[in-house]
């Protein structure tokens, strides 16, 4: 695939991203483009390897290794090398409904299984699936495509994140009338108000949820499925129903001081943004501002990284983040082998304008909270914190014990819990009588997700727990496949 001898000719090159000070001052991308030659040229040093694990979608020690949804990655890339744009486009669509999203903010579990990353750089993949998608939309490719007849089958899809928009879109490509409920003003999901402008353009968003609606799929929005309609209803009025609706119970810090004014979740923090910036570019002033405030973020991941890239656009005092996992190590270490997804420190884009702009990267490791300390009018104001060592328990589990000596005080004004998701909410799921696993996700079985219930099937974060968006696009279509088996004794969907 590619240039028989590309690797060994070209080095891996990404087009710079606007310089950190500058982009803080806006909510567009950050990203900069390459022009073709340059994109062939990356497109050319994908190997012909053998066996693609790019491409593999498999579980290794917990973590993706490979794409999760079995993206053509060879073969769109060579593709790309021969100047084939159009013919590239239809391969990635193939596998992916939404490759504007993911290559946009998956991260990028593939390179870290690109069999070039051995003892090389990886290739390019997510760059040069982003810039497919978008050569695919400029040059008008992209188009509404309408199912050649209907079923008569009714479905709902309840959630438009990632798992509900690509069942839907699978689910009304097989010919089914498929509606989807959004609890939110607007339609995506996390990936309308979970994800902020500068990471995911809402535009992008839009554009796609524009052409589901014009190939027939129906949308409502503002309306929360077990309060505005019972679950039961829908049991009633359609055929079948898929749960798509997230985990989206947060993770909080229970320590003293808990309640003080000046403590949200991540989510409520993001959402509010950009919902502002999206009704009134944040004129409206219904936001949660942390400008001229001493942020502190509590947790790391891709959430806490949105939070101290959304703070340092408003314009914050200072800007600390707490981790309590140790700073990883700057090559991969010996029990983290290719092609596991490589645990190496790296300084993603939050960090790197937080860096640029107080000449530090901001995260502190191995660090905990005691209690949240409040001045007289009930503000938070510090956050008291204390290092960690993790050591096995009696059990043979880590856990992290106290290190003597090594308490501080950190600055707040303004405090944003970041630590991942419990599982999803109860009310729908207690309405419709689906069973639970032992971590509160509606149980069903991965590669069939049909629950208990006859008739329901669940999907995405509610089913798996908090996860990547490829993952969920993955199991969105598995679950449309499964749900139009059911509706019409076989199927035709990947």
């Amino acid at each position: 695939m590619g240039k028989v001898t590309g690797f060994m000719e070209y080095s891996r090159e990404l087009p710079p991203d606007r310089s950190p000070l500058v982009r803080i001052k806006d909510w567009r991308e950050f990203h900069e483009h390459f022009d073709e030659a340059r994109l062939r040229q990356q497109g050319a040093r994908c190997m012909d390897c053998g066996i693609p694990f790019c491409h593999s979608g498999e579980l290794i020690s917990g973590m993706a290794a490979g794409c999760p949804i079995n993206n053509l990655i060879p073969e769109w890339n060579d593709l790309v090398y021969r100047g084939l744009w159009r013919e590239a486009l239809e391969r990635l669509h193939k596998t992916n409904n939404f490759p504007e999203f993911t290559g946009r903010v998956c991260p990028a579990p593939c390179e870290g299984s690109c069999v070039l990353g051995i003892n090389e750089l990886p290739v390019t993949i997510k760059n040069i699936e982003s810039s497919i998608i978008d050569r695919g939309f400029a040059e008008g490719w992209v188009t509404p495509e309408l199912p050649a007849s209907r079923t008569g089958k009714k479905v709902a899809v309840v959630g438009s994140g990632p798992a509900g928009l690509a069942c839907a879109a699978q689910l009304n490509r097989a010919g089914h009338s498929v509606t989807v409920y959004e609890r939110a003003d607007r339609v995506g999901g996390l990936l309308m108000y979970g994800i902020p402008n500068m990471k995911l353009d809402k535009s992008d968003v839009q554009r796609r949820i524009d052409i589901m609606a014009a190939e027939g799929v129906e949308f409502v929005t503002s309306t929360a499925i077990g309060s505005d309609i019972p679950g039961e209803k829908l049991k009633e009025d359609f055929d079948a129903v898929v749960l798509c609706a997230g985990a989206t119970q947060p993770r909080d810090l229970p320590i003293p001081g808990r309640d003080l004014k000046g403590i949200h979740f991540a989510v409520e923090f993001l959402h509010a943004n950009t919902k502002s910036f999206l009704d009134s570019k944040h004129a409206d002033g219904n936001y949660i501002s942390a400008k001229d405030k001493d942020v502190i973020v509590v947790g790391g991941g891709d959430t806490g990284t949105d939070c101290v890239g959304t703070a340092m656009r408003h314009g914050c005092r200072t800007l600390t983040q707490v981790e309590i996992l140790p700073r990883p190590a700057d090559a991969r270490p010996s029990d983290n082998p290719w092609p596991e997804w490589p645990r190496v420190y790296k300084l993603d884009y939050g960090q790197e304008e937080a860096k640029e702009r107080f000449g530090a990267d901001p995260r502190v490791y191995l660090t905990t909270g005691e209690r949240f300390v409040g001045d007289d009018r009930g503000n938070v104001k510090e956050l008291l914190a204390y290092e960690v060592e993790w050591a096995r328990n009696e059990q043979g589990a880590f856990v992290p014990k106290r290190m003597l000596g090594s308490d501080r005080v950190l600055k707040a004004d303004l405090v944003l819990l970041a630590m991942g998701f419990l599982g999803p909410e109860d009310t729908v799921l207690n309405q419709l009588g689906v069973e639970r696993d032992p971590r509160s996700n509606a149980r069903a079985e991965y590669g069939r997700f049909a629950t208990n219930v006859t008739g329901v099937y669940a999907a995405g974060d509610c089913r798996r727990g908090q996860s990547l968006v490829v993952w969920a696009i993955n199991e969105g279509r598995g679950a449309a496949r499964e749900c139009d088996r059911f509706l019409m004794g076989s199927t035709n969907l990947p």
